[in-house]
């Protein structure tokens, strides 16, 4: 990482200016076919996991507040007929993305994007009528600032206790915007200095699963969304908010920034590109260690009465605040490594349903979760967060041993989702909810999206 020093010199750079003319000068014709590709799959997961995360409990929380004031009517909730002001409505969308922790995100930066991005962007092109291609380019935009910022100060700014997806989160929503109403430079400059006031979010919650962690995405989007609005009406924001002396790297790690990562290959590498999708409901940090699991559960000679103990290694930052073994709600069960592990074991996958409190509590699952060990794996913690990898091991009663180590978990690096796998997690989250001809629909439309005259379709739930 760099040092204090090092930012001392791109201050006089200008870091937030260099993004902010990045996010103004950003055109469709600019994109490669493979950002605007990426793009679609980003939106189509993000629609699984706002349609299946609406029926939570927390977006339900927050639209009954919201529907009691605001009559307002200019933009849709997913999973609801209710229609609330743009940042109200964003806020509920982004909530529900993040509901069920299936959203995407990327190692690099620990963040995950698509819960600040699109329930903010969807939902001032809705009010505005933007067309489909001023969407991609907005988001596209909003990707790359929230994945540079948060892969900068990446792993410091979790070490000391931030979520990156809130507070790297807000800037992005604010240059998705800003590009969405077309902003220039110096206004959208201002929408990033306006957003580093409103950057916060810490990790606390993992202490006791508190369900503020999932809110954590939709307050971006609404804050975005009106540090944009601000800039707009001519409001102003430091033009250093990231590097300067009391800026937010300064404040938040203390300058230990990756400058190159947030600033080499502007316009040229579009981070939306390298976003993993999720194939398990459960934190990020351990899924490698999942597929392990479960290939090793299909081992000739292993049955769940012959299992003894369990060893997932990791790197350090998976394993803090995730090697605990009680599951008192649903948050702490999807952030536990050996919860989730005993599932996988027992279950054979690890889905939504599988989190249900009648399988946490069976006797096999409270067994292996007592018997799965959480470790510091030197190898892993060697590559992170460059690759997200894990190990995991079986020692049966018979003393037998059997390991398998994973290098790139399901959905990233070597080890893809693809469009297809994209397209069955959404028909089997969604079509229990929105039946199959609205999902074949939505499926035709992602697809097919430059070339749509409207996006209305977005709009109707």
């Amino acid at each position: 990482m760099d040092t204090v020093n090092r930012g001392a010199q791109h201050h006089t750079n200008g870091a937030s200016r260099k993004l902010a003319g990045h996010v103004a000068s950003l055109t469709y014709e600019r994109l490669p076919s493979r950002a605007v590709h990426a793009f679609k799959r980003a939106l189509l997961d993000y629609l699984t996991c706002a349609v299946a995360g609406s029926r939570q409990d927390e977006p339900r929380v927050l639209l009954e507040y919201f529907t009691e004031w605001d009559k307002s009517g200019e933009a849709a909730v997913i999973g609801s007929k209710a229609r609330l002001a743009c940042p109200n409505a964003a806020f509920v969308n982004g909530t529900s993305t993040h509901s069920l922790d299936f959203d995407d995100g990327l190692t690099r930066g620990s963040v995950h994007p698509a819960g600040f991005v699109f329930p903010a962007l969807l939902a001032m092109a809705e009010k505005t009528g933007a067309s489909a291609q001023e969407l991609i380019v907005a988001a596209v935009a909003a990707y790359d600032v929230a994945l540079r910022i948060a892969s900068a100060m990446h792993p410091t700014s979790q070490f000391r206790g931030y979520h990156n997806t809130p507070t790297a989160g807000v800037f992005g929503a604010a240059a998705g915007v800003s590009r969405l109403f077309n902003l220039d430079a110096g206004a959208t400059l201002n929408a990033l200095g306006l957003a580093g006031s409103f950057a916060a979010g810490l990790r606390e919650y993992v202490e006791e699963g508190a369900q503020v962690k999932r809110i954590h995405p939709g307050k971006a989007a609404r804050d975005g969304i009106t540090c944009a609005e601000f800039a707009r009406r001519g409001l102003t924001g430091p033009s250093t908010v990231l590097e300067g002396r009391h800026g937010f790297f300064q404040v938040a790690v203390d300058g230990a920034v990756d400058w190159d990562f947030l600033l080499s290959g502007l316009g040229e590498r579009f981070e939306i590109t390298n976003v993993y999708f999720k194939p398990y409901p459960a934190c990020r940090h351990f899924h490698a260690a999942l597929d392990a699991v479960r290939e090793l559960r299909t081992r000739e000679g292993v049955t769940l009465d012959s299992i003894a103990s369990v060893d997932i290694g990791m790197y350090e930052l998976g394993v803090r605040g995730h090697d605990h073994r009680h599951a008192y709600n649903l948050l702490d069960a999807q952030m536990s490594a050996p919860v989730s592990t005993a599932l996988a074991l027992v279950y054979g996958d690890v889905t939504a349903t599988t989190y249900d409190r009648a399988n946490l509590e069976t006797p096999e699952v409270r067994r292996l979760t007592e018997a799965t060990n959480v470790h510091i794996d030197p190898e892993c913690d060697r590559i992170y967060p460059g690759r997200r990898g894990g190990v995991a091991k079986l020692t049966l009663k018979n003393g037998a041993t059997l390991e398998k180590r994973v290098l790139d978990p399901k959905g990233e690096g070597e080890n893809q989702m693809t469009d297809e796998d994209l397209a069955h997690k959404f028909r089997s989250n969604c079509e229990p909810i929105i039946g199959k001809s609205r999902c074949d629909d939505l499926l035709d439309a992602v697809w097919r999206l430059e070339r749509a005259n409207d996006l209305r379709i977005f709009f109707m739930w």
